[in-house]
């Protein structure tokens, strides 16, 4: 029954009125809203979507929340889903497209009646694309309404089925066109929201990941937080990989479509910029630009496709990132040989010229202020014969005035970024202008930029003007070349000076025809001679040398000429300005005194000021002062320089306040300079004399570390020794033990005198043994006093030691470690000559018992049997006493040798004591050395003081004071008072 009820609205036209088109949307509507079956939702739903393109305005207002419903409800159907969300897309997208399945819609939809479709109202096309985009706006505001709609849409995305998926991508590309910053906050706090949309990069339906790329492109607009999301989600090694596979610049499309994305995720994004340059992604960028013999036939495609990679090398090296970012990618493109590659396109043949044009750009930022860069550029040559350097092929076309405009300002903007930070660069091209290095028979650098400034072409004197005036920029010395320059300006007269030439242009055409002469060669001249004598005081007393300068100056600024002429009466203000503000006085008749008279007699100096004024107010000075590179839509507009206009802006106040300063103004600045001056001196004396100071206390401070070294490795030393003499110890006492037993022995033979017969042989053996055993302790004993000898040999070394770390000034604790060391090493001397008396004592008591033996067999001889025994024993006897005598003798040199150790002692003793005393002068010295050093620091101090007192008098006068001298000074400052904390705390580890 209900199939039949909808087929009754869906079916051929009854008879009777015919129902409009919101009459059967709204039909529609109640049958999506109110029907059981699947099938009746699905087929309402698909006439919904075959009438949103006709009646847009009516299906969004009356079925979108139907169809966010069936979103919701209906999820098990791909099939309703998929209408739905290509009805939710037709209702908020602007785009006009044809529908795949167009044909198949217009059979189920129901048959309209011509009065119930838009009427064609006579409008215009963009009206009636306003009203349309408002729809677009109106409609997506209402699917916004409730944020949770774009959650949907993205767990909808998940779906794998073509029919739902596809137009979900569609949809939610559609919202953020038309609302871009609202659904990318929604996307942003969803859980995945990122990641899902990453992933339709992987589909491997190609028109799904087309689409993907289209919706990650709209996503990525404007928003750092996603860019760096979607970057670190490895979209960079997706998208260089989709690139390969179709075939890099010959891809078609889609590499478009990859390169676009890229260039989204890496603009003003340092952190994504940095992302992929430490992730080898620029290396992977080289083959893009591998371009063969044969360079005919670009495709319109391909032109494209190598335009954005160009694009997005320069996205990388781009003036307005961070330097030390910009720094480190132009490395890695030389590194890997990009630039190699970049240059090979620039002298190739058969590129069209756009490609040839955005090359010398992208070449242009990737030298930039890079030595390194710049060298390698400096030295490619063009494939010609001979074969010429690259800069002067490119000159040429810059001064050639067939070449197409954008591209000779390209070809400027490549010579301002190499001689960009380039004083070698600088000096190489001032050098072809030079006499001594012109070749007649090449084309130099020189000789183009002499031929286009003085050539008919006014674009050309521009171009060329500039491209001089960045070879002197911030370049002092190559002003001075510069002035050496000499012109022959026609046969049988005299060469003039390039500065001449240049101001004899600009007054004779000035002279022949105001209208004539053109205002953009005059402007460059005039910038050039700006930029040429600004900080130059040789230069502008050249300039003032010839007698008619100033008088044209100031009859082009005192005259009330045209609006054109404006801009000119302004930089001719700005050049009698720079005249004298740098002004040294060299002329007599030019003094700075001299011309500011002659300012506020013929011009006024308000007047003056407000045609100094007219540079900076001029519509197309702002545009230059944005970013380095000349971009201008037409030729006549090209008037301003980037470098220039900061150089108007640096003296521009300062000129204006050296014009209203009174001569008395003049001399209390120089008075105050002269003082600035005489203080800075003595300040330079001070610091000198403070580093000079810094540096002695750091080859002491070396030293006293040589000394504590070797200081150690004494105490290592005399540590062995005492451990030698600690075995001795030990050995002696062995002996003495082993000594007084054998006494003991020898008593007990003598209590037994009635069997000394018997017995004589066996201890006269056993005494010559002790007899022997006292002669090796002797011995012994001797060798021990040579090791004491030594000892005190190594302490007199210590001892020199000690005076060289007292002149140090931190050897006093190592001085009194040593006296003590000796002291008790001549303890243990004079325990060793106990010990020795104590052997002698021994020896002569071992004496007394054998002659007290020998004494024995004299009382008992009255057998006849016993004296021949007797008679031995006496020959024996004498032989020992013949012994002992000897080892008196010894003993006697042992006392001697001992007397010689006390004597050596002594002598020692003294010289610690000599060393001590010079120790506590040198700490003398030490002291007032500090206390001169601490004066210094107090005049130093009062010196600084002075200065600053001065200087706050400058500024209370107007004089402009360079903050980095300032700050320059307190940081030397501060860095004296650090290091002197640091000596005192050194000294005071020392002393402790």
């Amino acid at each position: 029954m209900t199939m039949n009820f909808f087929r009754g609205v869906m079916g051929g036209q009854p008879a009777g009125p015919q129902p409009t088109g919101a009459e059967t949307i709204h039909k529609l509507c109640d049958r999506v809203a109110s029907s059981t079956l699947l099938e009746d939702r699905r087929d309402a739903v698909r006439a919904l979507k075959s009438l949103s393109k006709k009646y847009r305005l009516e299906v969004g207002t009356q079925a979108m929340d139907h169809l966010v419903h069936i979103l919701q409800t209906d999820r098990s159907d791909s099939e309703i889903l998929g209408y739905a969300l290509d009805t939710l897309y037709n209702i908020i997208c602007n785009d006009e497209e044809e529908e795949q399945d167009e044909s198949e819609d217009m059979a189920a939809a129901p048959p309209i009646p011509v009065s119930g479709k838009h009427k064609n109202v006579p409008v215009s096309d963009e009206n009636a694309q306003k009203q349309e985009e408002d729809l677009g706006v109106l409609f997506t505001d209402k699917f916004l309404g409730d944020s949770e709609n774009v959650t949907l849409l993205l767990t909808l995305l998940e779906e794998f089925d073509f029919h739902v998926r596809w137009p979900g991508v569609k949809l939610l590309t559609a919202l953020l066109k038309n609302q871009c910053n609202q659904v990318q906050g929604v996307i942003l706090v969803s859980p995945m929201g990122v990641s899902r949309l990453m992933d339709l990069l992987a589909d491997s339906r190609e028109v799904i990941r087309n689409d993907g790329l289209l919706l990650l492109q709209q996503l990525t607009k404007g928003n750092a937080a996603i860019q760096k999301i979607v970057a670190f989600e490895n979209a960079f090694e997706r998208l260089l990989d989709i690139i390969t596979e179709e075939g890099s610049s010959d891809g078609g499309i889609v590499v478009e479509d990859c390169l676009l994305l890229l260039v989204n995720l890496l603009k003003n994004n340092s952190s994504n910029q940095n992302f992929f340059k430490e992730g080898s992604y620029i290396q992977r960028m080289k083959p893009w630009f591998e371009v063969g013999d044969d360079n005919s036939g670009w495709s319109a495609q391909k032109v494209t496709n190598l335009h954005l990679m160009l694009q997005l090398v320069r996205v990388m090296v781009s003036p307005v990132n961070s330097p030390g970012a910009t720094s480190s990618c132009q490395k890695s493109m030389y590194q890997c040989g990009l630039l190699q590659q970049l240059c090979t396109i620039l002298m190739a043949t058969g590129v069209p010229a756009d490609i040839l044009t955005e090359t010398i750009n992208t070449v242009s930022e990737v030298i930039r202020g890079s030595q390194i860069n710049q060298d390698y550029f400096a030295s490619v040559n063009a494939p010609s014969n001979p074969p010429r350097p690259a800069i002067v092929v490119l000159l040429m076309s810059m001064v050639n005035e067939r070449q197409p405009f954008v591209l000779r300002c390209a070809v400027l903007y490549c010579f301002q970024c190499f001689l960009y930070k380039n004083q070698k660069g600088q000096g190489e091209i001032v050098a072809t202008l030079l006499p001594s290095t012109i070749d007649a028979n090449s084309i130099s650098a020189g000789q183009l930029l002499c031929g286009g400034l003085f050539s008919a072409d006014s674009l050309s004197n521009w171009c060329a003007a500039v491209a001089l005036a960045h070879a002197l920029q911030d370049n002092l010395t190559q002003k001075e070349q510069l002035l050496r320059v000499q012109l022959a300006t026609s046969l049988g007269k005299p060469p003039v000076s390039l500065l001449q030439q240049c101001t004899n242009i600009l007054s004779q055409g000035d002279k022949i025809n105001r209208r004539g002469s053109k205002v953009q060669t005059r402007v460059g001249l005039l910038m050039l001679l700006c930029t040429w004598i600004s900080n130059c005081p040789i230069a502008v007393t050249h300039f003032l040398h010839n007698q008619e300068n100033v008088p044209f100056l100031t009859g082009q600024i005192s005259e009330n000429l045209g609006e054109d002429e404006r801009l000119v009466q302004g930089l001719c203000a700005l050049l009698l300005g720079i005249c004298i503000y740098y002004n040294d006085n060299s002329l007599e008749n030019y003094t700075k005194e001299k011309l500011k008279q002659l300012i506020e007699k013929r011009i006024g100096k308000e007047n003056f000021v407000e045609k100094l004024g007219f540079v900076t107010k001029h519509e197309l000075y702002s545009r230059a002062a944005q970013k380095p590179q000349p971009v201008f839509p037409s030729p006549e507009q090209m008037l301003f320089d980037h470098e220039f206009t900061k150089l108007v802006k640096e003296l521009e106040g300062v000129i204006t306040k050296a014009v209203h300063k009174t001569s008395e103004e003049e001399k209390k600045e120089e008075e105050v300079k002269k003082t600035l001056e005489q203080h800075d001196s003595i300040v330079i004396q001070y610091k000198d004399l403070i580093r000079d100071q810094d540096t002695q206390i750091q080859e002491l401070r070396e030293q006293v570390s040589t000394l504590s070294l070797n200081s150690e490795q004494m105490q290592n030393q005399i540590t062995q020794q005492q451990s030698q003499i600690q075995q001795h110890k030990d050995q002696y006492n062995i002996l003495k033990l082993k000594l007084g037993k054998d006494s003991q022995g020898l008593s007990s033979s003598q209590g037994e005198g009635a069997h000394v017969n018997g017995l004589h042989s066996e201890e006269l053996s056993q005494l010559r043994e002790e007899v022997e055993e006292l002669r090796r302790q002797h011995t012994l004993q001797h060798t021990q006093l040579s090791d004491k000898d030594s000892l005190i040999n190594t302490l007199r070394c210590g001892a020199a030691a000690a005076a060289l770390t007292a002149e140090g000034g931190a050897g006093g604790s190592d001085n009194t470690e040593l006296l003590g060391e000796v002291e008790s090493l001549r303890s243990r001397v004079q325990a060793q000559c106990a010990e020795i008396s104590q052997l002698q004592t021994e020896r002569l008591e071992l004496i007394r018992r054998a002659e007290a033996v020998s004494s024995a067999p004299a009382s008992s001889s009255e057998s006849s049997a016993d004296t021949v025994t007797v008679s031995e024993l006496e020959s024996r006897l004498a032989a020992q006493t013949t012994e002992a005598e000897r080892l008196k003798e010894e003993c006697r040199g042992l006392r001697e040798g001992h007397a010689g150790l006390e004597q050596q002692l002594a002598s020692a003793q003294s010289t610690v004591a000599i060393e001590q005393t010079e120790k506590t002068k040198l700490q003398q010295e030490v002291q007032e050395s500090k206390k001169e050093q601490d004066d210094l620091l107090m005049l130093l101090a009062d010196q600084d003081q002075k200065i600053l007192n001065l200087k706050q008098r400058l500024r209370d006068l107007g004089e402009t004071i360079d903050e980095d001298e300032d700050e320059l000074d307190a940081r030397d400052q501060f860095g004296e008072d650090d290091d002197d904390d640091d000596e005192e705390e050194d000294e005071e580890e020392n002393n402790d």
